[in-house]
């Protein structure tokens, strides 16, 4: 199994990451979902062991809680091989690289998560790192400056992140493969709530299997956090088995509706609609009307809304759906002109 390495501050944090790795898959063949990207990945890691080259660097991009870390972490199983962790926000200048480039071993992993995080100059710093396995160090300052080229040993770089279009140009053509990670089907969530179960040595029924993934908003990472309270509620008010009943009274007492929205989402609708009139509105005026951050709204809040119809992204801002409107109870605004002709209330 891979060594893993995590020089500098944890992007997860130590209890973060140790209940996930309790849960997450070791190899490919264990990976529940994302079968096409799955499928690529094990070509490339055969290829690399015929080779006997180097993993092709590899970038995934999607939503939070798809997987990306846990591809990251399953390839050096697969492969071997060593991985190091680190974060964009972690790398302010060239010199945070040092340590995790000079560590590396023949055909360990790097893996960067939030890499659109990182800055410009330190993206440059490691384009040669990337292409041939070096980089060039400055030593002096002045005319007495002179620049060492040190050689690296043969890595593979993986870089996780949620908006890939924040990615240079010629940053994001310096990886090889480039996957784009989909939504979980309802069925693949209730076959992860199950296996996970398993490893938890909770019994749970097919009913309450599908009840968990049903509210998880398509995402893996949010299964596993369902889960982990349905656990805990079966453990404290019944015997631990968790049940479709008992599933559905810990999610209800999270409040985690039918819809799978909790409340942070019906804060969000309940503030586009309230206080806004349904919208359009900016993502700004809305992350400073909930007191939140624009990123937490684009890139934990807003994926799954849009991608369930609650609400659109206009040339002038967000805008309530009709669906939003009735999830919350409340009457669609008479339609204006404008809004027919997006097909908002037809």
């Amino acid at each position: 199994m891979a060594r893993e390495k995590v020089i500098g501050p944890d992007p997860g944090g130590d209890d973060h990451r140790k209940q996930d790795a309790a849960l997450r898959p070791k190899l490919l063949k264990e990976v529940i979902g994302q079968g096409k990207v799955a499928a690529r990945l094990e070509i490339a890691v055969r290829a690399s062991k015929k080779l006997k080259e180097p993993l092709g660097h590899i970038l995934f991009d999607g939503p939070p809680g798809l997987g990306k870390t846990t591809f990251a972490t399953v390839l050096p199983n697969e492969l071997g091989t060593s991985i190091q962790l680190t974060s964009g926000p972690a790398l302010s200048k060239p010199a945070d690289m040092l340590p995790f480039l000079t560590n590396l071993e023949e055909g360990s992993i790097l893996f960067i998560d939030e890499i659109h995080r990182m800055p410009r100059v330190v993206e440059e710093f490691i384009y040669p790192a990337m292409e041939d396995f070096r980089i060039d160090i400055v030593l002096g300052d002045g005319m007495s400056a002179r620049t060492i080229s040190m050689q690296l040993k043969r890595f593979t770089l993986i870089g996780a992140t949620t908006r890939s279009g924040m990615l240079s140009g010629p940053m994001r053509d310096r990886f090889k493969m480039h996957e784009h990670l989909e939504f979980y089907s309802v069925e693949e969530l209730a076959t992860i709530v199950r296996v996970n179960a398993a490893k938890l040595n909770t019994p749970i029924t097919e009913a309450a299997a599908h009840e968990l993934a049903h509210r998880s908003r398509g995402t893996p990472r949010v299964a596993n956090a369902r889960l982990h309270w349905a656990r805990s509620y079966a453990a404290a008010k019944h015997e631990g088995e968790i049940t479709e009943a008992i599933a559905r009274a810990a999610l209800d007492m999270a409040e985690v509706d039918r819809d799978g929205l909790d409340k942070n989402d019906r804060k969000y609708l309940e503030t586009l609609i309230d206080v806004f009139g349904g919208g359009p509105t900016g993502v700004e005026a809305l992350a400073a009307t909930l007191n939140l951050a624009a990123d937490t709204l684009s890139d934990e809040i807003e994926p799954y809304l849009l991608r369930e119809g609650y609400i659109i992204r206009s040339p002038r801002g967000r805008v309530a759906t009709p669906r939003a409107f009735q999830v919350l109870g409340k009457a669609p605004p008479k339609p204006k002109p404008d809004d027919r002709s997006q097909g908002l209330f037809d």
